[in-house]
């Protein structure tokens, strides 16, 4: 029974079982994503601590490690990036802090999830090269499911609880009178977190237009984006419009200008640029946040988080920010974080905190930015969804929902699985690139796997 199952495999094909246990941590990635876009799993634990989500992250990673016959498990190698030693910061300040403060381990068991979800991502994009294909269809899928219920809550003047007149200024829905615009929120509880979902996953929705070559299908591809980008409209956020105008200007640019840095030099400048602006930011945010009501409850939730800070520089401890800076800041108002991804970090995760957090963007966005030099499709969607959404983050903290969280480490980790774990050139095994256009025979029936040459 066995030698006939054997041969009806066939020398060279792989046997079922190999072919399940290869599907499962590409499922369980598109698990994550997919749920991230909808929602779909339920947040209740099924026994324990082990949601469902967890549970799917869980069995992808044995699936990668398991020995089969007829397979090369991932190796540690396949695991490495070079954002392994902010990680492990990253993790070490969260545990002090959330210790120290005695609070619930929740929010920490959180952020192990999604540092799970990157690794896991990683490994099936260094063991499983054609996965491009399959992380670029879902990102279109995540991008229609979100973008269409959004149109939908716009066209048909769904009522969501957030209302604006123009960009400015924001007013009660039930307030009535012409010129009150109602903001969508699609999949997501608040439009801000729609506009950031739209900002992290558009690009990469992208991928699917490289998978195929027949100009309907493209055409069909291109609508859909911007369809999500039209969404991005229905959201009225500001913040949102100015990250999502940066990710298109780096779209375009970067095929044209990162090539022609070429030189050491021009590199170095623009790096130095790049440090002026971010030091620019932060000493901006400090300013204002110094300004009373300058920036409304931003100004407010700034000042209250740098006096906390000042005041806890081991943290208050993962998910407290928000209560933290309601008692601090002046009135009643209530926030739900710092409204800002990297002061958000600093509150809750003290100075080492901030330093990991920042480690993360600034090589993420570097590795980014040097394989979209060397006209990696990768690197060039990677560069515009990450520049976006950490722009956007400057005024907002989407990541603070569990679902972005997860879209942000998904994307770092496409990312950051197409660099060495060093940055120095090694003999590291890494995806293949993703080719601009994919060439397929136009003319004549379908190729069979494993048909006569």
């Amino acid at each position: 029974m066995a030698s006939e199952q054997s041969a009806a495999v066939g020398p060279g094909q792989p046997s079922a079982i190999v072919r399940f246990v290869s599907f499962v941590p590409l499922g369980a990635a598109a698990v994550v994503l997919l749920d991230s876009a909808t929602d779909f799993f339920p947040d209740d634990p099924l026994a324990g601590i082990l949601t469902p989500t967890r549970l799917a992250l869980l069995l992808g990673l044995l699936a990668l490690v398991v020995p089969v016959r007829g397979r090369t498990p991932a190796r540690l190698r396949d695991f490495r990036t070079r954002l392994d030693l902010p990680i492990g910061l990253l993790i070490a300040a969260s545990v002090v802090a959330t210790y120290r403060s005695g609070q619930p381990t929740a929010p920490l068991r959180g952020l192990l999830t999604v540092i799970a979800c990157y690794y896991l991502v990683v490994a099936v994009r260094r063991t499983q090269p054609e996965s491009w294909r399959a992380i670029g269809l879902l990102a279109l899928t995540g991008v229609a499911a979100a973008a269409t219920s959004a149109f939908s809550q716009f066209t048909n003047d769904t009522p969501t609880g957030f209302c604006r007149t123009g960009l400015l200024t924001d007013i009660a829905c039930d307030a009535g009178g012409d010129g009150i615009l109602i903001r969508a929120t699609g999949t997501f509880s608040n439009p801000n977190l729609l506009a950031a979902f739209l900002v992290l996953l558009l690009p990469f929705a992208l991928l699917a237009a490289v998978l195929v070559d027949e100009r309907t299908a493209r055409t069909a591809v291109v609508l859909l984006v911007v369809v999500g980008y039209g969404a991005l409209l229905t959201t009225f956020s500001r913040a949102g419009y100015v990250a999502g105008a940066a990710g298109l200007l780096v779209l375009g640019g970067a095929y044209w200008l990162a090539p022609r840095l070429a030189d050491r030099a021009q590199r170095r400048l623009f790096a130095a640029l790049g440090t002026l602006a971010l030091l620019a930011a932060a000493g901006a945010i400090w300013a204002v946040s110094r300004a009373g009501n300058a920036l409304g409850v931003r100004g407010q939730a700034w000042e209250a988080a740098l006096g906390l800070a000042a005041d806890n520089p081991l943290g208050v401890g993962l998910g407290r920010s928000g209560a933290v800076i309601s008692a601090a800041a002046p009135g009643d108002r209530t926030f739900v974080h710092a409204h800002n991804l990297w002061l958000n970090w600093l509150v809750e995760a003290g100075p080492l905190g901030l330093l990991a957090i920042t480690a993360v963007a600034v090589i993420a966005v570097s590795s980014a930015a040097r394989a979209a030099r060397a006209k990696s499709v990768i690197g060039t969607v990677g560069l515009a969804a990450l520049t976006g959404f950490f722009l956007m983050s400057m005024m907002d903290h989407p990541a603070n929902l569990d679902r972005i969280d997860a879209l942000l480490w998904y994307a770092l980790a496409v990312v950051m699985a197409e660099a060495p774990a060093t940055w120095r050139r090694t003999a590291e095994t890494l995806p293949a690139p993703v080719p601009t256009q994919l060439k397929r025979p136009r003319h004549g029936g379908p190729q069979r796997i494993g048909a006569a040459s």
